[in-house]
């Protein structure tokens, strides 16, 4: 991906998926090393509390859906809960009212255990909030993949 071309490979998808995959290896050797410091209920809500507010309201309402289609919203709170700019103030804000403590890794740990583990990403409103294939990605994916590699310059493709 480019600033030209905001779309991902299968190849580079999975080579970015590694790095939150090593993110995550590192972010839980050292929550691991660090375990007796741990306060274990405020680990719990913290880990928690992003797929409360952020991800299990837009679940609901896309398994109550009939043609799962779902108001933006809950594509703004998942978005808003999963980001790292948000769930860093989260912790800038804790460090500055409770001080520094090894429990607010579970924040960077269960954001880097969804792109890693599970390959979700922040949600563009274009796409089912649920993972399922975009028609007009697959059959893009599939035209780009097959094509020869002198197609894929700058000059446009019809």
């Amino acid at each position: 991906m480019d600033i030209k071309n905001q779309f991902e490979s299968t190849v580079t998808y999975r080579l970015i998926r590694l790095e939150y995959l090593i993110a995550l290896t590192v972010l839980l050797y050292l929550f691991i090393s660090h375990i007796d410091s741990v306060r274990w209920l405020p680990a719990i809500l913290l880990f928690l509390y992003i797929d409360l507010i952020g991800y299990l309201p837009g679940a609901i309402a896309f398994r109550r859906s009939e043609d799962g289609i779902i108001g933006k919203k809950y594509f703004v709170l998942y978005n808003f809960m999963h980001s790292f700019a948000t769930q860093s103030t989260v912790i800038a804000l804790w460090v500055l009212i409770y001080g520094w403590e090894w429990t607010l890794l579970v924040i960077p740990i269960h954001l880097c255990g969804d792109r890693g583990l599970f390959g979700n990403y922040l949600k563009p409103f274009s796409v089912s909030f649920e993972p399922s294939p975009h028609p007009a990605f697959v059959a893009m994916q599939r035209r780009i993949e097959s094509a020869p590699y002198t197609a894929r310059t700058s000059q446009p493709v019809e």
